[in-house]
């Protein structure tokens, strides 16, 4: 079961044990994680700078997306996945602009 919400950090599912989530920093750039704890708690644990990663030079961070899943390797290989693609295509991801991001996936596959 994969559960999805968008920007407004709304989950589709009160089931949430592995968190795939999407922060934009201060400076622009995007960062994906993975969490079991709710998705504003570790927000909060980035903004606080109790988390020592990307996001701890780039604070305030703001959360734009989140997917939830309750299979680890499920979550493991989204994060994965998402930390892989290009900035155009997290975009695509956040706004929930499924063609766009079918397009840049046809797009990447033809690429030589």
């Amino acid at each position: 079961m994969v559960s999805l919400s968008n920007h407004e950090g709304v989950p589709h599912s009160s089931t949430m044990l592995f968190t795939i989530y999407i922060l934009r920093c201060s400076d622009g750039s995007y960062y994906t994680g993975l969490t079991r704890m709710e998705a504003e708690q570790r927000l909060w644990q980035h903004n606080e700078g109790i988390v020592d990663s990307y996001t701890y030079s780039r604070r305030p961070v703001e959360l734009v997306f989140t997917e939830t899943t309750d299979s680890s390797s499920a979550a493991v290989a989204r994060e994965r996945q998402i930390k892989g693609w290009s900035r155009e295509k997290k975009e695509a991801l956040i706004a929930g602009d499924w063609e766009r991001l079918a397009a840049l996936s046809k797009n990447r596959q033809h690429d030589p």
